[in-house]
């Protein structure tokens, strides 16, 4: 089934997807499957119906939409873990599986097997790992997707920032990334970044002034720089120079952009960060203890000052989460104009990993946490961007776990 399920799939666009799947996976005893992929703001799993511009309407009978909140697909959305639901008396069984591409959460897969076992739930399994692989590969150019995980138009600027951005969660067995931001649909110049490259993680959170395209143009061009800087092998200082150079001499507007510039180094745990007029990252200790990362920052990149910022380390522990923010997180206010503070982000954060929720569905929650401190509406960008260092060496049942929180 997979096989040819693969084969097919090299000549196939995203609207031949769920009928193709379907087919394939009836010869194998998988029977009624029917995709749901998460929206842009992970509110509601909506049906891909492979129908174009009609994707997320009812085709025949399925739910057209499931809220995350409150509904058992969406459950198995939150814990990533398989839930069996219907059971009928000729002894097949419905299943709702997590479709997953590596640690990103893409949406769930509803499946019908003709017998009971491990090996059926295998097979299932199996079949939502290869169709997260087909969503992702033929995602980026099909406007019928990019209309189905939207729920509401998207600004420019908005447009710009998530083409850019990197998977929001990653995971192997030493580290786990994971991050969110929000207004989803009207972002500005809050941006982040992060790769690997061989035992170094490189991480990246970027608030440029303002809240419209030029902001947006802006975070863009710092973050094409920064990834132009490092993949020549330059170090943070020096990056950092180059993408105040690139903003400075490519960019007349007069906009500038805060930064916290980041290496991991999965070996030693040794964390290395400097700070562009940013807000210090926060260290979390045994799922109590929190300390903010201080040190000497330089000006805002942009605006030409000549402020170099001072280059500093911390010695990381196994199981401690590193996390930089944008302003926009903690300033974020409530009709009372109370703000939503450093201490009410870092409690939620700890709280949620001592109620078992895995890194993704903790931010997910916390956004939508901030959302309502903020009755609804973002006046800032708010981003965050989480690291949780494992040790210098772990398996992947370590991994799974770290998400999972078992």
């Amino acid at each position: 089934m997979l096989r040819e399920l693969v084969a097919a799939s090299h000549l196939m666009s995203m609207e031949q997807l769920p009928g193709a799947v379907a087919r394939h996976a009836a010869d194998s005893g998988l029977t009624d499957v029917v995709i749901y992929v998460a929206d842009v703001q992970q509110t509601v799993l909506r049906l891909l119906t492979g129908r174009g511009r009609d994707a997320g309407q009812d085709p025949g009978g399925e739910v057209a939409e499931f809220k995350i909140e409150g509904t058992l697909p969406g459950r198995v959305f939150q814990t990533m873990r398989p839930v069996q639901g219907q059971v009928s008396d000729d002894g097949s069984s419905q299943w709702w599986l997590p479709i997953l591409d590596g640690a990103e959460r893409v949406g769930v897969l509803r499946v019908t097997v003709d017998r009971n076992g491990e090996k059926a739930l295998e097979d299932a399994e199996y079949l939502a790992g290869l169709v997260a692989l087909l969503i992702v590969s033929k995602g980026p150019y099909s406007d019928s997707y990019s209309r189905l995980v939207r729920t509401r138009p998207m600004t420019v600027s908005a447009e710009i920032q998530w083409r850019l951005l990197p998977p929001m969660t990653f995971a192997n067995d030493q580290v786990v990334i994971g991050a969110a931001l929000e207004p989803a649909y009207q972002l500005g110049g809050d941006t982040f970044d992060y790769a690997l490259a061989g035992d170094t993680v490189h991480l990246g959170v970027f608030d440029a002034m303002g809240h419209d395209t030029v902001a947006g143009l802006a975070s863009a061009l710092a973050i094409g720089a920064w990834r132009s800087s490092r993949l020549r092998g330059a170090g943070i200082l020096e990056t950092g120079r180059a993408i105040e150079e690139e903003l400075a001499g490519d960019d007349d507007s007069g906009r500038f952009v805060t930064a916290v510039l980041a290496e991991l180094d999965l070996r030693s745990g040794i964390l290395t960060w400097a700070s562009y007029g940013h807000p210090e990252p926060a260290l979390i200790r045994g799922g109590r203890w929190v300390a903010t990362l201080d040190c000497r920052p330089g000006a805002p990149l942009g605006t030409g000052l000549g402020i170099a910022p001072e280059l500093c380390s911390e010695q990381l522990e196994p199981g401690d989460r590193v996390l930089l923010y944008t302003d926009g997180i903690v300033e974020a206010r409530d009709p009372q104009g109370r703000e939503f503070g450093l201490h009410r982000f870092t409690d939620f954060i700890i709280r949620r990993e001592q109620d078992g929720l895995p890194v993704p569905e903790t931010l997910r929650r916390l956004i939508h946490n901030i959302l309502d401190h903020h009755a609804g509406h973002l006046d800032d960008d708010a981003t965050v961007l989480l690291a949780e260092w494992h040790g210098p060496v772990g398996t992947t049942e370590d991994a799974l776990n770290a998400l999972r929180q078992t």
